[in-house]
């Protein structure tokens, strides 16, 4: 056997080798970002649907009352009930850190709405207003960034023909109050 031929063939093997691994190796990693992204887009979509049944049930307590010891309960358990603790968790291991941190934010809002509601304001009351807008310029601050990162566009207020998220240019009630306070003076 001569020593060209015996080099050649190790040479191939090592070739074909390098080669098998290198390919399981990024098909490891595609399947990885793959999987990661689905994670991602599931955690998303669950956190945001949380964040909506909490916010409709906010909702139905400061439109019908519940007494006011009832209403601390009540508003508790519509986040709980909601599961929104629990789908936030996920959201914090599987988000990017910038989807994370406007879920946060979205969280915090509507933390802040249930506190309103348990203190008894009513859907009518400036006091819920005051919070609920910044509330709805929270979540569509996490839509346009889940999109952002998905798929790249972002959906914009004039999308929709507003001129902003929070929802206040659309809100009867905002519009009346806004109706009924004086004039600046200047």
């Amino acid at each position: 056997m001569e020593w060209g031929t015996l080099v050649a063939t190790l040479g191939g093997g090592l070739i074909a080798i390098a080669g098998t691994v290198l390919a399981d190796r990024l098909r490891t990693r595609q399947e990885h970002r793959r999987s990661l992204q689905a994670r991602r887009r599931d955690v998303y979509t669950e956190f945001i649907a949380a964040a909506g049944a909490a916010h409709t049930e906010l909702r139905r307590l400061a439109q019908n009352g519940a007494g006011a010891a009832g209403l601390e309960e009540a508003s508790r358990a519509a986040l709980t009930d909601a599961r929104i603790y629990e789908v936030r968790e996920r959201l914090f291991l599987d988000a990017s850190a910038r989807i994370a941190a406007t879920g946060q934010t979205m969280f915090e809002r509507l933390r802040a709405l249930r506190k309103t509601v348990a203190a008894g304001a009513g859907i009518a009351t400036p006091a819920f207003h005051d919070i609920y807008h910044p509330y709805l310029d929270a979540v569509w601050a996490y839509r346009e960034a889940v999109r952002d990162e998905l798929e790249g566009h972002v959906l914009t207020p004039t999308d929709f023909g507003w001129s902003a998220w929070d929802g206040r240019e659309r809100c009867p009630h905002c519009a009346e109050r806004a109706a009924n306070r004086p004039p600046a003076q200047t």
